[in-house]
């Protein structure tokens, strides 16, 4: 799931481009095993870049810093969910339509390494704070998404509602499957979030 999560869909591509691409995707798993292993602040860049068997130098022509891989990892699942939201018919509610996607999305990654990066997060407050801010790009850029398939300007105040809510569910249904050992999915935080949301609208 973690070249999902990094390249989105792949497109046709050349040569050159898979290889840039495979050795990204190299770079961000070994990255994620240390951290697990080590956690966030004892894994080094260099330790990552030996154990990816690249250089230093070849590190940073695919990420700024080791914290670039876990939040570009993040990215690039949300930019997986805009594009299929881009999708979706107009004629639909566009609560019922982010929920779907939201849910078909999130269904799809393994819990297990879902939880061992959501540990990673937690231990650190940076990355924590940096999660957080994360949170209110993509309300944004939600809201952006929503505008495109809903394209009434009259209807723009109840989409930036739309958007606030579906990251808030989304951001309550993670930390809510955060805090418990393993023993419901993900998906099924994120469907209760909405229930909820919906009961009480």
């Amino acid at each position: 799931m973690i070249s999902e999560t990094i390249d989105g869909k792949i497109a046709k591509e050349g040569l050159r481009e898979k290889k840039q691409r495979e050795t990204k995707l190299r770079i961000a798993e070994t990255g994620l095993k240390l951290f697990c292993a080590n956690g966030y602040e004892g894994t080094t860049l260099d330790s990552i870049a030996e154990e990816a068997g690249i250089s230093r130098r070849t590190f940073f022509s695919y990420f700024k810093s080791k914290e670039e891989i876990l939040l570009t990892c993040q990215a690039g699942a949300w930019d997986a969910m805009r594009a299929d939201l881009l999708t979706v018919s107009p004629d639909e509610a566009p609560l019922d339509a982010v929920r779907k996607t939201l849910v078909n999305h999130v269904s799809r990654y393994e819990s297990d390494q879902m939880m061992a990066i959501d540990r990673v997060m937690r231990a650190s407050e940076t990355l924590m704070a940096r999660k957080q801010a994360a949170y209110a790009m993509q309300e944004e850029a939600f809201y952006n998404t929503l505008c495109e398939v809903w394209r009434q300007p009259k209807r723009r105040p109840a989409l930036r509602i739309v958007a606030m809510v579906s990251i808030g569910a989304m951001r309550l249904a993670l930390e809510a499957w955060g805090k418990q050992s393993g023993e419901r999915a993900v998906v099924e935080f994120l469907e209760d979030a909405f229930a909820n949301l919906k009961a009480e609208i």
